[in-house]
């Protein structure tokens, strides 16, 4: 499973502070995922999709 951060991030920091593992800052104060395939069953990166308030995360298989 692969993760996106898309457009919509208003940089507010919760999936960094769920799943730190997938996600990042960038300078320009957004999320970034990090450009890795991670283990499907990652469960905190499926939470901080989920929880994410501008929907901004995407999952790509």
């Amino acid at each position: 499973m692969r993760y996106i951060v898309n457009g919509s991030c208003v940089g507010c920091g919760l999936c960094t502070g769920i799943c730190p593992e997938v996600f990042t800052m960038t300078d320009e104060g957004v999320a970034k995922a990090i450009d890795e395939e991670v283990d499907r069953d990652l469960a905190t990166a499926l939470d901080a999709m989920q929880n994410c308030p501008v929907q901004a995360i995407e999952a790509q298989e």
